[in-house]
Formats: structure tokens, sequence, C-alpha cells
């Protein structure tokens, strides 16, 4: 199982910087960090910093394509969209795992 996390534009890799801090994204590096512990192959990658990242992964782009950057974060489990336009919740990551 690997499950691939497609960031919108942010200023680092998280997102947990700065002045003014999103809480979801500290809540999802946090269930990001809880499923990899579990065993979990994770990848995340951020527009600003990994545009490569997102133009060769062909659902990716479609879903950019059709719905623009409305349609990040995006989450995919084994290559599939299981999540579109928010951050899952650690449930839905340990549902998407197994």
């Amino acid at each position: 199982m690997k499950i691939e996390v497609y960031d919108p534009p942010m200023c680092c890799a998280t997102g947990v910087c700065g002045p003014s801090v999103d809480p979801d994204l500290v809540r999802f590096a946090a269930d990001i960090d809880w499923l990899k512990r579990q065993g979990v192959e994770v990848e995340r990658y951020n527009l600003s910093q990994q545009p490569a990242a997102f133009a060769r992964n062909p659902v990716v782009k479609e879903a950019l394509a059709k719905d623009g950057n409305d349609c990040l974060p995006l989450t995919l489990a084994d290559g599939a969209v299981v999540c579109k336009s928010r951050y899952p919740t650690r449930e839905m990551l340990a549902g998407y795992a197994g």
C-alpha cells in the first residue's frame, strides 16, 4: 500500500511553518507520521516545490486539468484518488491503508 498526497502550493514541505499555521495542516502532519509508524509508505508532494511530481502522474494531471488547483490537496491510495479538495482524517487514512 502506498499513499500519495499532492498538496497545494505551500511555503514549505508540510505547510507547518510561518506565523499563522493552519491547524488542519498540523493535524494532518501528525496523522501522516502516525501512518508511517504503522509501516505504510507515504509520499507527499508540494506543488510549489515539486511540480514535476504533479506533471508526471496522469491521475493528478487529469484532476488538475478538470478542476484546477481546487482539487488540491489530492490523496491517492495505490494510484487511485481517494480524497479530493481536503485532507483526509486519520480514520480515513487508516481505512485506505487497510
